[in-house]
């Protein structure tokens, strides 16, 4: 599960993630702490059979 809050530097977590050979799992997430908006993702790494 990634998660960060709503910029750039979460677009690039999953990014990287989905370049490592990740998949998304599930649609994203977003929720408000009180001051910013946090975002969440699952990602899964796929069997390597």
């Amino acid at each position: 599960m990634l998660t960060g809050p709503d910029d750039r530097s979460f677009c690039e977590k999953v990014s990287a993630a989905l370049a490592d050979g990740y998949v998304l799992h599930g649609s994203p997430t977003m929720t408000f702490d009180g001051a910013r908006v946090v975002c969440g993702q699952a990602v899964v790494l796929p069997d390597a059979r």
